[in-house]
């Protein structure tokens, strides 16, 4: 009777060791959702900026959230600024980068961009109260205010010497605005959406000059990185035109004319 007992014992407690190393090789081979780290601006409204309640909200933000829940991924957003983010993405420490990003062929060559999400271009301000600036060619001589890596940067770099102006950089848009209004630069150069929905909201500014022609915006990733989410990016980007639910966001934060 000793002896069955014990072998009964064993086989219990072999048992008991094969459940626990059954649910601890099941929980452990089960596999983790991936959580991607997302970076974007601090301050380029209305694509991305703060609200009353301290949450980041405009159209990049939306767009964002609007394919994630369609494609089914989660994410995590990092607000660095517009520089930051950037270098965030290039060192590893973000998956991607959505900050009004224009497609351009130097950045091209070292990231992988989305199709395009807004296609967007380049206007001059300056302050409101001001008579004497009202054409490029009132600017020689003078200090112009632009913000680091945009592509109203890029355009007033290339018009520079042809009007002979000097830049003033800055890396938040408030800043470059304040920069104007306080008479530290003349004008500036920013987005036509970012300057246009900056005057509606009482930035101080007004616009001088027409809408030049500029990039397009996307979502990127660093160059044959993280092509599952470029992908998922594209395609809730497409399903979100097609239901209605991308233009409702544009039309929340750019008024139509």
């Amino acid at each position: 009777m000793k002896k069955i007992l014990s072998v009964a014992l064993v086989l219990l407690l072999s048992m008991s060791v094969l459940t626990a190393c059954g649910g601890g090789a099941a929980k452990e081979d089960a596999p983790k959702e991936t959580v991607y780290k997302i970076a974007t601006d601090t301050t380029f409204a209305p694509f991305e900026f703060q609200n009353d309640k301290g949450e980041y909200v405009g159209i990049d933000i939306e767009i964002l959230q609007a394919i994630a829940d369609d494609q089914g991924f989660e994410y995590q957003l990092n607000p660095l600024g517009f520089s930051a983010a950037v270098a965030a993405l290039e060192s590893n420490q973000a998956d991607a980068v959505i900050a009004g990003m224009s497609i351009n062929e130097d950045r091209q060559k070292k990231y992988d961009f989305s199709e395009p999400y807004y296609d967007s271009g380049v206007v001059m301000a300056v302050r409101s109260a001001n008579e004497d600036i009202k054409s490029y060619d009132d600017l020689k001589g003078k200090k112009v205010a632009i913000k680091t890596g945009t592509e109203g940067a890029t355009f007033a770099e290339s018009i520079a010497q042809q009007y002979g102006f000097e830049m003033i950089y800055f890396d938040e848009s408030s800043f470059m605005y304040e920069a104007v209004k306080t008479g530290n630069a003349v004008a500036c150069f920013e987005d036509y959406p970012v300057m246009g929905y900056g005057i509606s909201q009482g930035n101080g500014l007004k616009m001088v000059t027409d809408m030049e022609k500029g990039s397009s915006y996307g979502f990127a990733v660093m160059k044959g990185k993280n092509t599952e989410l470029l992908d998922m990016f594209n395609a809730g980007l497409k399903n979100i035109k097609e239901n209605g639910t991308y233009q409702n966001i544009i039309d929340k934060y750019i008024a139509a004319e």
